[in-house]
């Protein structure tokens, strides 16, 4: 088994156990324009990406606000990697959702996006 998998194991195992109470289902979406189909001469309709997984809402510390980049109401969401994944209609698929900016999570937008050097966590950044 390899470091990344290990860690994740080990993540999801804290989700389920130690870390339980603080672990919230979160749901994500994005709106993906259509595409120019030739055939038809005009655009395909815009549809909306679905995906769900769990994650640690939390909020930054004094010292990263700088009320430009980061402001105060902004809140950290720490989400496992392999547990974010695409919803396809009322079906959750094996397929792995990457957030973007500009989607929208559980109410909030994406403004910042970053993973771990390992790929085992996703650090989103929200703003109502």
């Amino acid at each position: 088994m390899g470091l990344r998998r290990e860690l994740q194991a080990e993540l999801a195992q804290a989700f389920d156990t130690d870390l339980a109470d603080a672990v919230a289902v979160v749901d994500g979406s994005r709106s993906v324009p259509g595409t120019y189909d030739p055939e038809k001469g005009g655009s395909t309709p815009a549809t909306t990406l679905h995906y769900v997984g769990r994650g640690v809402f939390g909020q930054y510390k004094a010292r990263e606000i700088d009320g430009t980049r980061i402001l105060a109401t902004d809140v950290r969401l720490k989400a496992l990697q392999s547990d974010l994944l695409v919803k396809d209609g009322g079906t959750v698929t094996d397929d792995p959702a990457t957030p973007a900016i500009g989607d929208r999570i559980s109410g909030y937008r994406v403004m910042n996006v970053g993973q771990d050097a390992a790929k085992a966590t996703w650090t989103i950044q929200l703003r109502k």
